[in-house]
């Protein structure tokens, strides 16, 4: 059986480093949102740090990142166009936790705690280390 290709765009490798940057950004924002107990915000620049690293990594390593709206398959495009080592699929269970957060934090109206930001927090310096690593080699 032939795997399911996700919803993919192409864009060139060279533009890694712009979706690092944005990812970087997006991590710093969390931190002063966390530093300010701007629970939901910050858990929002989570998600959305996780998702630009990610893009850079599927830039990388295969040309394309992830279109659409669910960003589970951003996860699937990742464990597609990377071999994931051991330190590379726990980086892609980091990112999943992180994703499955994205609705309850955004759009279900739940009031985000510094418990559901920093358990958030602690998967995304996971992910993010791995990540760097990854874009940076």
């Amino acid at each position: 059986m032939t795997p399911k290709l996700t919803k993919r765009i192409s864009v060139p490798k060279s533009k890694r480093s712009d979706y690092a940057m944005v990812g970087d950004n997006f991590y710093k924002g969390a931190e002063v949102a966390r530093e300010f107990e701007y629970y939901n915000a910050a858990g929002v620049l989570i998600v959305h740090a996780a998702i630009a690293y990610t893009d850079a990594l599927t830039i990388k390593f295969g040309g394309v990142k992830s279109k659409g709206e669910d960003h589970m398959a951003a996860v699937e495009l990742l464990r597609q166009v990377m071999a994931l080592d051991e330190k590379g699929l726990a980086g892609a269970r980091h990112l999943e936790r992180i994703i499955n957060e994205k609705n309850r934090v955004s759009y279900e109206g739940e009031v985000y705690t510094r418990k559901d930001v920093d358990m958030l927090w602690k998967h995304l310096l996971r992910y993010r280390d791995w990540a760097r690593s990854m874009i940076e080699d």
